[in-house]
């Protein structure tokens, strides 16, 4: 925990308490995929049942695959990318073209395929066709029928990884050749076959059971929060009145920083969560944990990719005492109009911004400069001062300037009323 002071918005809801429009605005579907259509086609298909303007979906699945294909809706079609490169599991099943005396050959040469393999992609595939580098971290064999030379394969591997080329492989290996017979996609990233899975007539009966009756509690079940997505990833914690800066692009400061996980390392990828637990943004850590805890200015991370719509939460950058304090060193010439050090910047200011990417403390500075930390404070005392003897005169002027504007408006007035007053008459005269 950095802090536990914090001044918490009226903005924003729990991932799991969103109303339902806005659940389909951040929402995933964990979809277990038919056999036969395409993956765009499945993901266009989801487009039109349930009224969105976007939608995308987590890896390819070759139209004859089955499995789970992660759709994301609307914003969070942003962690596409990200789940795409995540890990994947498969459930296959291989025939060889030859019978084998031993099983146990199978398996020794399932141990030489494990690790990084060199593959090309079959001739039929979404892909450039070039030869390519892809790990295949685990490969067991679950079950082989030696009447009719059929085998089961459990395989966990990068993304990206063709297990049809993975059964020729095999093949080659044991001389006697294999092609690939069945495949299905048991887990994709966070997502697993599950109570979360749905087939696309849950995804269709839900729509028609909300339109129809106005019961969320269905789509509820079919539409998860796209937060499920991002629990394997580091936390930290934004203060709320930081959130919308980091939607505008801001970089995460360590003032904003609420609460951090542990073991957080430096060019590691992290999520930003608000107070509620929505997703902010992906972003790269840097700063380590130990730093995070002992310092009080330098950049935490720098946004990847923000997910949260802007203006969410209300604008609250440009009110705290150090933007206070850029503002009058703008104001007296000492930073330039867009904020940047100039040779007037004070010392201290260099020392404590001059480098965002390093991090340091007030202390540190005080040390540096020789000065005691409760000087600038003390410092600021005469100052007040002054700008105590200047309020009575400042009252003054504000007291002139209501009274010039009084007479100003009783001036107006009174002229009105004589042009008034004049017409009547001319109309009088006229109707005489």
């Amino acid at each position: 925990m950095k802090t536990s002071h914090f001044t918490p918005l009226a903005c924003g809801y729990s991932p799991h308490k969103r109303p339902i429009e806005q659940l389909k605005h951040y929402g995933v579907i964990n979809l277990d995929k038919p056999s036969n259509p395409s993956s765009h086609e499945v993901v266009a298909w989801i487009k039109q049942i349930l009224e969105v303007q976007k939608t995308g979906h987590s890896g390819t699945l070759d139209p004859k695959v089955t499995g789970c294909l992660i759709v994301c809706i609307e914003n969070a079609t942003r962690l596409v990318k990200a789940q795409q490169s995540a890990g994947k599991e498969y459930m296959g099943v291989f025939k060889l073209h030859a019978s084998i005396d031993k099983v146990d050959k199978i398996e020794r040469a399932l141990d030489q395929l494990t690790g990084a393999c060199f593959q090309r992609p079959p001739l039929i595939s979404a892909v450039k066709k070039e030869l390519r580098v892809r790990k295949v971290y685990e490969l067991k064999l679950v079950e082989y029928d030696e009447k009719r030379d059929l085998g089961i394969l459990w395989i966990s591997c990068e993304a990206g990884t063709y297990v049809r080329t993975l059964c020729v492989h095999l093949g080659y290996l044991l001389g006697c050749g294999s092609h690939m017979q069945e495949l299905r996609r048991v887990r994709s990233g966070a997502f697993k076959e599950d109570s979360t899975m749905v087939t696309m007539h849950d995804v269709l009966d839900a729509q028609w059971y909300y339109k129809h009756t106005g019961n969320e509690n269905y789509l509820r079940r079919v539409v998860l929060p796209l937060e499920m997505l991002l629990t394997t990833y580091p936390r930290i914690v934004v203060k709320d009145t930081s959130i919308n800066a980091v939607c505008y692009g801001a970089q995460l400061m360590l003032p904003g920083v609420l609460r951090y996980e542990s073991d957080i390392e430096i060019g590691q990828q992290v999520v930003l969560m608000s107070t509620k637990g929505e997703a902010i943004a992906l972003a790269i850590a840097q700063m380590t944990t130990s730093t995070i805890a002992t310092c009080d200015h330098g950049i935490v991370t720098r946004t990847k990719r923000v997910i949260m719509d802007r203006d969410v939460y209300e604008k609250k950058w440009k009110l705290g005492p150090f933007a206070k304090k850029k503002e009058d060193l703008k104001a007296a010439n000492k930073l330039d109009k867009f904020g940047r050090m100039n040779d007037a910047t004070p010392e201290a200011w260099k020392l404590l911004f001059g480098e965002p990417d390093k991090a340091t403390t007030v202390a540190a500075v005080a040390k540096q400069l020789g000065v005691s930390a409760a000087a600038p404070v003390a410092a600021k005392a005469p100052a007040n001062a002054e700008s105590s003897d200047e309020e009575p005169a400042a009252k003054k002027r504000d007291e002139k300037d209501k009274k010039k504007d009084k007479k100003s408006k009783k001036d107006k007035k009174e002229k009105k009323e004589k042009k008034s007053k004049k017409s009547k008459k001319d109309s009088d005269s006229d109707s005489d």
